[in-house]
Parts: structure tokens; C-alpha cells; sequence
């Protein structure tokens, strides 16, 4: 059935064009979605007070949306802060090192293990987890310390953060925006970040194996960091590093990743998914994080538990700040209009996502090459402001338009774009989303990001053939 298309849905897709631009151009887009959900809200009430209550409401309702992926990320964030402060964090990690024993030995292991912490912890807080404990030693088998970081990048922030099983913030954001449930997004995301994490990393380890059989790793443009640049933790925290005797700091060790692998088995027992999954994972990470906290500091741990909580929630908002005024314009484009604004939509429409995907059907010939070939470029693009994160509320909705038009695919499409903006603005190609891993290893982000670019794109281009046919 053709839709016969408003103001209200050109407005929109007017804004949606303006702020891909603005991204483009490498600029914030925070006022440009406000504006937007303002041009939206004045349309929508035709009054000046409410297009005003229209933009704090759409806040509450993207901030409701959002809240458990920000209380889940705040959680790990102020668990990791107390093992690495303690040392817990090296005691996990340092059975791993025996394994580097070759510069490939040591990209590959410090690859996986990255991966497989990132999945728990998030890629910004595993960079500091692992990266103290497993740089020295990939240095003195012979790994260049941007090697390292490659693999940190490529895996963690790559691999790891474009599918996020476990806490699964970046499926929900794109799920919420395309109106599909997690675990369909995240079922679909699997053969695609399989793919771009196998060719990437491959790639990009080829590339690394060929300059250093030629010495371009050695030329001066390159260089390892000294042991004084390796980044530890400040020496105000020297007394929570001997709180524990070492035989306390092994049990913990031990028992954390028992913990956690606790909590994979019950979700699939159970059959956890979603908010219930993240539930999980958040709860244990709490558990943790007091039963350390109490131990290390005794006497003092009440007031240290709730300063470890306020150094996860300062991180986890900083992150999600910009989050938040894109996506409140983005779920306006679905079930937060009518969640905002009550029925004010016109006649007939089933959203004004859908209604332009009706549309374009009517339109344009669109099939699933066109379709794959857009949300690989709209996530990419989204991905340059550097948040990885901001723009994939975006990608939901283009994926949504596309499928409403091509008729099937949708969280094929979905999961693309995901992976697209992930990959591009999740730390691995824009610089200043790079900087917790080329501080830890001492190298240039610039350079870094440079290093990475092609294996990325090469990734992507892989990625997208594949995800045509499956469409």
C-alpha cells in the first residue's frame, strides 16, 4: 500500500541527510539532532511549548532506553578500575604470557585474549587490563609495540565491540532503532563479524609480517615505546596493589573468570538473552566488585565501594553523553514518536521509518546489493565522529528503511551497519578514538589508524559482498 508522505516524514529524512553530512565534515551533531527532534516536535504539536517539551522528552525517553546499556558499561568500568589498582588484572592475565613466544605468537595470543576480555569488560577498559602485562613481554619477543596495538584495536575494539555478545550494548541500540528484537540482530551479526574479523585480522597481520621482513617497522617512522612509556598505574594507588597478600590475589584471579564463565553457561541454560543477559553479567561484575573492594580496604571500604561506583558512572556518561541526543532523535523515527508525542502521526502511518521505506519502494528499485552497499557507507560514516556508538542508532533506521522497501533482510542490514560503524568509529580507524591503545603501547594514533586502514577497508569491502548474498 502506498503512504502518502508528510512534512513530518520530509523534515525528518531532511535531518537524517544534514547530519550524515555533518559527520562527513568530521563535526559534532549533538545541536543538529536537537534541532531536529524541536522541527520534528513543532510539527507534530504545532505549539511552541510543547516542540520545547518535545526535545526534554525525547531525552527521557532515549536516557530510559539506554540505561541499562550505560548502568552495565559504569558497572565493568568501576570492577576493572579495582583489579587493576589491586593487580588482581596481572595475575589473570600472566598464565597467557608463556604463550608469546614469537612476534606472531604474540599478535595472534595478544589479539585473542583482548578479544575475549573485551566481550566482558568492553575494549577501553581490557586496553588497560591486559595492555601493562602483555606489551613488555610482545616487545621482548620481538613484536613492535604498533603491532600490539594493531591487535588490540583489530580485536578488541573490532571484533569484540562490533558484535558485544555478552553485555550487548551496540545490538541493543541497533535492534531498538530497527524495531527487532537483540537476539535477532545479534543471530544475523554473526557470519558478518566473523567474516571482517577474520579478513582484517589477516590482512593486517600479512601487511605487518611483510614491512618487518623489509625493516619498514624500523625505518624511524616507527617506533616501540621505552619501559618508562609503558603506562601504569598512578603510584597513588601503590597501597592497594599490597593490600592483598599474593595467595588472595590468586584465588580472586581464579575465581573471577569461574565467575563469569558462570554466567555464559546460565545464559545458555537458561536461555538468557538481552536485558536479562546484561542483568547478569552486571550483577556478577557489582558482586565482584564489592567483595574485592571490602577486602582490599577494610575499615574503608564502604566509602571506597562508592567512589569506585561514581569513577564507573563519570565514564560510562562521558561515553554515552553524545549518545544520547542522536538517539533521542533517531527513536522518534519509530516507537518513540508515539511514546513522546501520543497519536500525532498521520492517518495511516506504521511510523515515519517505515512510511519512507514504503515509499522508496514505490520509488526506486532497491534490492539487497544497494541496500548492503548503503548501510556499509551510512555506518562507516556515522563511525567518523569517533564514538562508534552514536551513529548506530542511525544505521537501525536506514536498515529499517531498506528492508521495508526490498521487503526481507532486515537484520542482515541491521547487523551490517553495526558492524561498519563499529569497526570504523569503535577505535580502530578514527585517531582520537584511538588513544587508550596507542597511549598504553606508546605509539602515534595517527600512524596507528594509518596502519590500520587498509586491512579495515579491505574488511569491510569483503563484508559487504557476503552480506548481499545473504540478504
Amino acid at each position: 500500500m502506498e503512504v502518502d508522505l508528510s512534512w513530518l516524514h520530509y523534515v525528518y529524512l531532511a535531518f537524517i541527510v544534514l547530519i550524515i553530512g555533518f559527520m562527513v565534515m568530521r563535526r559534532d551533531t549533538s545541536l543538529i539532532c536537537i534541532v531536529g527532534v524541536f522541527a520534528i516536535s513543532w510539527i507534530a504539536t504545532k505549539t511552541l511549548s510543547g516542540s520545547i517539551s518535545g526535545i526534554f522528552n525525547s531525552f527521557i525517553y532515549a536516557i530510559q532506553q539506554l540505561l541499562g546499556t550505560i548502568l552495565i558499561i559504569s558497572v565493568i568500568v568501576a570492577m576493572s578500575r579495582v583489579l587493576i589498582r589491586t593487580g588482581i588484572n596481572g595475575i589473570m592475565i600472566s598464565p597467557f604470557t608463556k604463550l608469546l613466544r614469537t612476534p606472531g605468537l604474540a599478535f595472534w595470543g595478544i589479539g585473542l585474549i583482548m578479544m575475549v576480555t573485551s566481550w566482558f569488560f568492553w575494549p577501553s577498559p581490557a586496553v588497560a587490563l591486559i595492555g601493562a602485562v602483555l606489551l613488555p613481554v610482545a616487545i621482548r619477543v620481538g613484536l613492535p609495540a604498533l603491532g600490539a596495538a594493531m591487535a588490540m584495536n583489530l580485536f578488541g575494539h573490532g571484533i569484540a565491540l562490533s558484535g558485544d555478545y555478552i553485555i550487548q550494548g551496540a545490538p541493543k541500540l541497533t535492534a531498538d532503532a530497527a524495531g527487532l528484537p537483540v537476539a535477532e540482530v545479534m543471530e544475523a551479526s554473526i557470519p558478518l563479524v566473523a567474516i571482517m574479523g577474520i579478513v582484517t585480522t589477516v590482512t593486517a597481520f600479512i601487511l605487518m609480517r611483510y614491512d618487518m621482513k623489509n625493516g619498514k617497522w624500523r625505518d624511524g617512522l616507527i617506533t616501540g615505546p621505552s619501559d618508562s612509556a609503558i603506562k601504569q598505574e598512578d603510584d597513588l594507588h601503590a597501597s592497594e596493589q599490597t593490600a592483598l597478600s599474593l595467595p588472595v590475589k590468586r584465588v580472586l584471579a581464579a575465581l573471577i573468570p569461574f565467575a563469569f564463565a558462570g554466567d555464559v553457561i546460565a545464559m545458555f541454560v537458561l536461555d538468557l538473552t538481552g536485558g536479562d543477559a546484561t542483568a547478569l553479567v552486571g550483577g556478577t561484575s557489582l558482586l565482584i566488585l564489592l567483595v574485592i573492594t571490602m577486602l582490599t580496604h577494610k575499615g574503608k571500604g564502604l566509602e571506597k565501594t562508592t567512589s569506585y561506583i561514581i569513577d564507573g558512572f563519570l565514564f560510562g556518561f562521558k561515553v554515552f553523553g553524545p549518545v544520547i541526543p542522536i538517539a533521542a532523535f533517531f527513536y522518534l523515527g519509530d516507537s518513540g514518536f508515539t511514546a513522546v508525542f501520543g497519536d500525532k502521526l498521520p492517518a495511516g502511518s506504521t511510523g515515519i521509518v517505515n512510511d519512507l521505506g514504503v515509499a522508496l519502494a514505490h520509488a526506486v528499485p532497491v534490492n539487497g546489493a544497494v541496500g548492503s552497499v548503503t548501510l556499509t557507507a551510512v555506518g562507516a560514516v556515522t563511525g567518523l565522529d569517533g564514538s562508534g556508538f552514536s551513529g548506530i542508532s542511525l544505521a537501525g533506521s536506514v536498515a529499517n528503511l531498506f528492508a521495508e522497501a526490498i521487503g526481507h533482510g532486515l537484520a542482515t542490514l541491521t547487523a551490517l551497519g553495526q558492524v561498519a560503524a563499529i569497526w570504523v568509529g569503535g577505535g580502530t580507524l578514527v585517531p582520537w578514538a584511538l588513544i587508550p591503545a596507542a597511549a598504553i603501547c606508546g605509539v602515534d594514533p595517527f600512524e596507528l589508524a594509518r596502519r590500520n586502514l587498509k586491512p579495515v577497508i579491505i574488511g569491510l569491502v569483503v563484508t559487504t559482498i557476503a552480506a548481499m548474498f545473504i540478504v
